[in-house]
């Protein structure tokens, strides 16, 4: 039987774990229910099971029937500080918790992918490592992973690596799409405070006005975004929180705001944290005013490999025919924390589309809505490529 067929028919268990998953989303990098489950879906499995000791992660090493390089799959399982509003029989049961972006459509698919592989032992030139990840979600849990060792967990670096995302919108259902070089941006913080004097909202004349000075800034900042960088190479600056004052009246001493910018190339990162800083300092020396910005690194660009990324490609193709894998034209302005893998090894991440049958990809609501929902449907097929990659890749 081909993958694809060996998933259908495991199709009602990966569904049931998803479900699970859902009921009971876990955030950050302490997941302990979420690693018991997939302990769990994990066991009679010829695997060399692992557990975190700093997070709640799973690695599984599977050793093929003959020596070759290891190759390795990767899964993420937090879920988001959402309060879930759809109306499943399966809808969180914790409140404020939810599975918005996917995650357990990502666990359920790994776990498998392990299922058919070890089906399929004897058949693979090496070995295949499991990559059970918490902390996505702004907690750098690749990042500790690797440092626990994930990547020479089957004695060796692999030397290629896969991560796959499901999306509620965008894509069509069943859609695979990835492309070479950059795929998803570098997500980075600006924090700024700016400090004025305060006093009487009828005499500013009296005061240093921080509010207005920092408008300025804001203005200022998409205004050197749009003059100081190639639209080719694209950079995005959002402020998503302002904060100055008490009162019509009354102009405060200070305010604040908090931006996300986001890259996709290591010469922009580092010319844009230079020139942010650059702006607001010049601002508030016109204004008479002091300022404090900070820049906070996040996650770096993810970067697939082009050989890689080709190499999806024409296994999507060939599992699942013409038409199932898109190449996209650009890369997405979200973040990835794989992208520490990929730094480290070659690979690939592509995204799957998971939006409902019934509903319309340019308009479902998106990951990390409150509303979004996953179609199970994609679940086989998701397993099926992750399986086939690995077993491709080792052959």
């Amino acid at each position: 039987m081909s993958f694809t067929e060996s998933a259908r028919d495991m199709r009602d268990d990966l569904i049931q774990l998803r479900h699970s998953l859902h009921t009971t989303p876990e955030l950050g990098l302490h997941l302990p229910r979420t690693q018991e489950k997939v302990l769990a879906a994990l066991d009679g499995l010829p695997l060399e099971v692992k557990t975190g000791t700093g997070l709640s992660s799973v690695t599984a090493v599977l050793r093929g029937g003959r020596p070759g390089p290891a190759v390795l799959l990767r899964g993420d399982m937090d879920a988001l500080p959402v309060a879930e509003k759809n109306d499943l029989p399966y809808v969180s049961q914790l409140p404020g918790q939810m599975h918005a972006c996917g995650h357990d459509l990502h666990t359920a698919m790994l776990a498998g992918a392990a299922r058919l592989l070890s089906a399929r032992r004897e058949e693979l030139a090496g070995d295949v490592i499991f990559m059970f990840q918490p902390g996505e979600e702004g907690h750098e849990g690749a990042k500790h992973m690797i440092a626990e060792g994930v990547l020479d967990a089957a004695g060796a670096r692999p030397v290629a690596a896969y991560g796959m995302h499901v999306v509620s919108a965008m894509l069509p259902p069943g859609l695979f799409a990835s492309r070479p070089g950059p795929i998803m941006a570098a997500a980075d913080t600006f924090l700024v405070t700016v400090k004025g004097r305060g006093g009487h909202g009828s005499s500013p004349h009296r005061s240093l006005d921080p509010i207005a000075a920092g408008c300025e800034m804001v203005t200022a900042l998409q205004t050197m975004v749009t003059r100081g960088f190639d639209v080719f190479d694209p950079v995005v600056v959002t402020v998503g929180s302002f904060h100055g004052g008490s009162a019509d009246n009354v102009i405060p001493d200070e305010a604040r705001f908090e931006a996300t910018v986001r890259t996709f190339s290591k010469d922009n990162r580092t010319k844009i944290k230079r020139r942010l800083v650059e702006v607001v300092r010049g601002i508030a020396a016109a204004h008479g005013l002091e300022v404090e910005a900070s820049f906070g690194m996040g996650y770096p660009v993810t970067v697939n490999d082009d050989g890689e990324a080709a190499f999806v490609g024409r296994t999507a193709d060939e599992l699942f025919g013409p038409g199932r894998y898109f190449v996209s034209p650009q890369p997405v302005m979200g973040s990835e924390d794989f992208s520490y893998v990929l730094e480290e090894v070659p690979g690939a991440f592509v995204f799957l589309g998971a939006c409902p049958a019934d509903r319309d990809p340019a308009t479902a609501p998106y990951n990390h809505s409150p509303e979004a929902v996953f179609d199970d449907a994609v679940l086989s097929d998701g397993a099926a490529l992750y399986a086939t990659l690995a077993h491709a890749r080792l052959s």
